[in-house]
């Protein structure tokens, strides 16, 4: 055993003088992570197409965090040169990348519009691609960084009336490992959380339908809708020290969805 496998502490785990970008930051999970990001010391830099900031604000503040909040049409592409400039303009560095905002239309596939898969598509996958690719150019120039894409249950699923979010979702999936091959002996470390079901505004309808909410319940052998708190350890792992050998991995967190 090496001395820096020996020196490990809870300090493996602090992101004090790091700087997070986070995609979708004004609710539900990106709300979660960039909470807890600030938790443990990052300075956030959180984005968002809605500019109500009140709740993640006031979670933030209350433990004495500090965030600067950025509106951005992430279906834009001419938006995401200016996320990544703003935020160095801000912080300094782009140490982190959450890669969390996400868009979900459902329709049966033979009635599904191409203007909903395009609109899907934008956020969910090219957002994805265009904003690591201009933070991990920033990285490079530092050599270390953390990016950290939602995935889904749907990366490793077909799901029904919700074709461009599942195949957007087993994208995220196939990025995630080709940045990693690429970026890994830069000192970038380049992963994705895959959440189960989750209680947010996007799953909403589907909790709401009394048969699908059983079915769903029924299948989850943790017997639960998580919240979206219990993915804010993930997310400061996969953005701390302790993951630096951890690359091109998507993570579930699931309740044991996908063991079933």
């Amino acid at each position: 055993m090496n001395e820096k496998a020996v020196d490990f502490s809870l300090d493996f785990f602090s992101l004090k003088g790091k700087t997070a970008i986070v995609t979708g930051a004004n609710t539900g999970l990106g709300q979660a992570y960039a909470v807890a990001l600030a938790k443990v010391g990052a300075n956030v830099f959180a984005v968002s197409r809605e500019i109500d900031w009140t709740d993640t604000k006031a979670l933030i503040d209350h433990d004495g965090g500090n965030a600067t909040y950025y509106e951005a049409d992430l279906s834009d592409r001419s938006s995401i040169q200016g996320i990544v400039d703003t935020c160095v303009e801000t912080y300094g560095s782009v140490d982190i990348l959450v890669n969390n905002a996400g868009l979900i239309k459902r329709n049966p596939l033979l009635e599904f519009k191409v203007e909903d898969w395009d609109s899907v598509m934008a956020v969910n996958l090219d957002a994805v691609y265009l904003l690591s690719q201009a933070c991990a150019k920033v990285m490079v120039e530092q050599g270390s960084g953390k990016i950290i894409n939602i995935a889904s249950m749907l990366s490793f699923q077909g799901g029904k009336f919700i074709p461009p979010y599942t195949a957007s979702k087993h994208a995220v999936a196939g990025l995630t490992k080709s940045f990693a091959n690429e970026l890994a002996h830069h000192g970038i470390q380049v992963n994705a959380i895959a959440p189960g079901y989750i209680a947010t505004n996007n799953t909403a309808p589907i909790r709401a339908d009394e048969k699908r909410n059983a079915e769903i319940l029924a299948r989850i052998p943790a017997g639960y809708w998580a919240d979206p708190s219990d993915l804010m350890g993930t997310v400061v792992f996969l953005s701390s020290r302790a993951s630096d050998y951890m690359n091109g991995h998507v993570l579930a967190v699931d309740g044991g969805w996908l063991a079933r």
